[in-house]
């Protein structure tokens, strides 16, 4: 990943801390700011574009891109992930992404982010964070949970 898609896994820590903090087990439950976030067609499509997917559903926004809750992430949040968990971006790895659909997302929907880290540690030398993230949609339905895994090198 580059600089730019770790500001797509960006949410909002309430907490302060200083680079090159080591991660440990205190910070797993902290709440992350929500932010809310209209689908568009017009951002729909550009993301299938900037995937170099021709899907004729995604051009019309009758379908979104399974990986879509990263503009959601992107455009939403307020903030830099960096800022927020004070990393090293030179250092910062994008260990993993998964999503798990639990209900439908559409043109229009507006979409509330709520997340949490749900782990937090340090091993080999190397600060580990989980972040758990739960996008509900304007009727308050669970659409998506996404788990993240960001590695801070030492």
């Amino acid at each position: 990943f580059k600089e730019k898609d770790m500001h797509l896994l960006s949410a909002l820590l309430i907490f302060e801390g200083k680079e090159g903090i080591e991660m440990n087990e205190s910070r797993k439950g902290m709440r992350l700011e929500p932010f809310t976030f209209t689908i568009e067609a017009g951002k729909i499509r550009e993301f299938a574009q900037a995937l170099g997917d021709d899907n004729p559903d995604y051009e019309t926004g009758k379908r979104i891109p399974p990986t879509f809750a990263t503009v959601i992430e992107f455009w939403g949040s307020k903030r830099p992930m960096e800022d927020v968990l004070q990393l090293n971006m030179a250092k910062v790895l994008h260990a993993g992404q998964e999503y798990e659909y639990v209900g439908a997302m559409a043109v229009g929907d507006q979409i509330t982010c709520e997340g949490e880290v749900i782990d937090a540690y340090t091993r080999a030398g190397m600060n580990f964070v989980v972040v758990e993230n739960k996008y509900k949609n304007q009727r308050g339905e669970l659409v998506l949970i996404s788990r993240s895994t960001i590695i801070e090198r030492s």
